[in-house]
């Protein structure tokens, strides 16, 4: 992929929606100095508090609401799998709110209230009997379901807790970078923030669920909210030594006004001068500035650049624009640009997340049936059992940071892993995380069988739940790559006037692939029998296995996305273009360049083909209707070809 202008400017790509400017005049309008470690104790005290509060009340959830609330397991597990996505989803929409209206510090401290109002009800439907329906008789399979109210109840906790707790999770990491000017310190409190982040999560998953289970629900979720509620102490606390970051308006209706110039101007004629097209307006002194400091319209997505390209009456004489949506700076050409080339590599990432989702809420299915015994005394619960995930995440993060990096930097002459390297490993770890699981499943199965147990409802298999931990190390192992990879391309990838959104694209792309798994074991259990109540009788083992071959594909787009991104980036890897109109004597591409471009076409037409019709049968068996069926297949087509017109006239017109 084409590195962008801000990579080669660091200094100024990376510091965020705050300006140089914006930072002097912070600094000298305070009696002490802003930014920098001295604010790292206090964001690093917020994120612990509210992960231990958010992840307290979500990493039992399940056993909560098959336990309390008399709900089937399955379906308890499609609930965390939607409240997941709701709370990776609210990220994206506090980020775009962040810098388009108010900035990082009031939306992180509006969603801390909201998960504290949030945690305070559901601690509420623990202590209050009336809140929740009787429990079910000890071997008796009539239980009597929640109420309307007790349902509103519920789900309104549950709503206020994960809009609170998704609405600043990611626009906290985008305030923590913005406190740093280089790189390298900023690199740095990315990977502790997510340490302080999978720690916390660690504490929620066995201190708390452990009194969860073992004490009581109502003192469970009271500590959530006191570590809410110092969360949110420290955040203010802090205020004083912040740099803040002012809004700047909606970033989103420069992208717009670029497509519309676009259109307008589609008939011109591209210039070749680069005083042809519009730069940025300062102090009145608009396109006086240096050659130098101008920026030059790049080729990939040409097509782009007409929206700056300056015509009679777009400019005023001071030269500011006269036409907002008739001309565009070449920087908001370029911005654009930048996130389409980088959507291609965020799509890949979806699926990622979408095993994980799957595995994370059939995993404490899997334990609820199994030996939980560490020891001869200690039984573990269920819902703690996701904190291998967390530990090897926490441990591998440490290592990547501190061992791995430096040794390779020495082996390398000193040259740093990039985060397309790191997102890379971290999609073979969770393939190697698929496989696993379906092996250790099929084994679970065997011994169910054997001891003839898959008729009967809630019996426990004579096989300890640790078998589950190699899985889950590798998924953990496999987070720890690319998640942080994933939040350091998008970081020096995106505009800066998109920062907080930037790193906020990972919690879309996890709100993403929980929706997804929640569509796909939704579908397993409409067109299979692998997902019983009972899963001693199903073959969840075919489920895992099915994600492999998902997992194996997805890997092969990602792969083949690079490959085709290099050969259109760099020159080395195609032949030189011709440069006499009318010769037929051009060069032909050498057998290295034939080796990559088939490889990236290879590839990414079997992800591609991997999914295309797939989808459409998914997305029919969410039908029991025929008329319904007939009328998703219409929309389905339509929705293809509009998008393949879009595709064969947008895109190649950039060529």
């Amino acid at each position: 992929m084409a590195a962008t202008d801000q990579l080669k400017q660091p200094d100024a790509a990376m510091n965020g929606s705050i300006s140089s400017n914006d930072r002097e005049a912070q600094i000298s309008n305070s009696g002490s100095k802003r930014g920098g470690w001295i604010t790292f104790p206090f964001l690093a005290g917020t994120v612990t508090g509210l992960t231990v509060a958010g992840m307290g009340w979500s990493a039992n959830l399940i056993v909560y609401l098959i336990e309390e609330f008399n709900i089937m397991s399955i379906d308890a597990a499609q609930i965390v799998n939607v409240l997941n996505g709701c709370t990776n989803l609210f990220p994206v929409i506090g980020a775009i709110i962040a810098d388009s209206f108010f900035g990082s510090f009031s939306i992180i401290s509006v969603s801390s209230v909201i998960s504290l109002l949030g945690t305070i009800l559901l601690a509420l439907t623990a202590s209050l009997n009336s809140l929740r329906p009787p429990q079910c008789e000890i071997g008796s399979s009539l239980c009597k379901s929640p109420s309307k109210m007790q349902f509103a109840v519920l789900y309104g906790g549950l709503a206020l807790g994960c809009i609170g707790l998704g609405g600043g999770r990611f626009t906290l990491a985008t305030m923590g970078a913005n406190q740093f000017n280089k790189q390298k310190d900023q690199g740095i409190f990315f990977n502790w923030y997510f340490f302080a982040f999978y720690v916390s999560s660690v504490i929620s998953s066995t201190a708390i669920v452990y009194i969860q289970d073992n004490v009581s629900w109502t003192l469970g979720f009271g500590l959530c909210i006191a570590a809410n509620f110092v969360g949110l102490v420290l955040f203010l606390l802090g205020k004083r030594f912040y740099l803040l970051d002012k809004p700047n308006g909606s970033p989103f209706t420069s992208l717009a006004r670029v497509i519309v110039a676009t259109l307008r101007k589609r008939k011109l004629v591209l210039s070749s001068r680069i005083e042809d097209y519009y730069q940025e307006h300062n102090n009145g002194l608009a396109n006086n500035i240096g050659v130098g400091d101008q920026i030059t319209p790049k080729q990939s997505f040409r097509f782009l650049n007409r929206a700056a390209l300056k015509t009679d009456g777009d400019i005023r004489p001071d030269g500011s624009i006269a036409m907002p949506w008739r001309v565009c700076t070449v920087q908001q050409v370029e911005d654009l640009k930048t996130l389409i080339r980088i959507f291609p590599l965020w799509s890949s990432s979806i699926f990622l997340s979408t095993t994980i989702g799957i595995v994370m809420s059939l995993t404490i299915l899997q334990a609820l049936t199994m030996d939980r015994h560490l020891g001869p005394s200690f039984i573990f619960p269920a819902g703690s059992i996701l904190v291998v995930i967390l530990i090897s995440t926490s441990l591998f993060i440490t290592l990547i940071d501190r061992l791995l990096i430096p040794t390779w930097q020495k082996l390398t002459g000193g040259s740093l892993t990039t985060p397309l390297q790191q997102i890379g490993v971290g999609h073979v770890l969770n393939l190697a995380g698929m496989v696993v699981s379906a092996l250790v499943e099929s084994k679970r199965l065997k011994i169910a069988h054997a001891n003839h147990l898959q008729d009967q409802s809630g019996s426990m298999v004579p096989m300890l739940a640790v078998w589950l931990f190699p899985q889950l190390v590798l998924v953990g192992i496999g987070e720890a790559f690319h998640f942080p990879g994933q939040v350091a391309l998008y970081y020096q990838e995106f505009p800066v006037s998109l920062r907080s959104t930037s790193t906020a694209m990972i919690a879309l792309i996890i709100g993403i692939g929980f929706y997804l798994s929640t569509a796909i074991i939704d579908l397993v259990r409409r067109v299979t029998d692998w997902l019983p109540e009972n899963l001693n009788s199903g073959r969840l083992d075919n489920v895992y296995w099915t994600l492999s071959v998902i997992a194996a594909i997805n890997f092969g787009y990602y792969v083949g996305i690079i490959f085709l991104a290099l050969t259109a980036s760099l020159d080395c890897l195609r032949p030189p273009p011709y440069t006499e109109i009318g010769t037929s004597l051009c060069e032909t591409p050498s057998k290295l360049q034939f080796t990559i471009l088939y490889a990236g076409l290879a590839i990414a037409s079997i992800g591609l083909g991997g999914a295309g019709y797939t989808v459409a049968t998914m997305g029919a068996s969410q039908f029991d209707k025929p008329q319904d069926q007939a009328i998703f297949f219409n929309w389905y087509f339509i929705a293809a070809y509009s998008s393949k017109v879009i595709s064969a006239t947008a895109i190649v017109l950039q060529c």
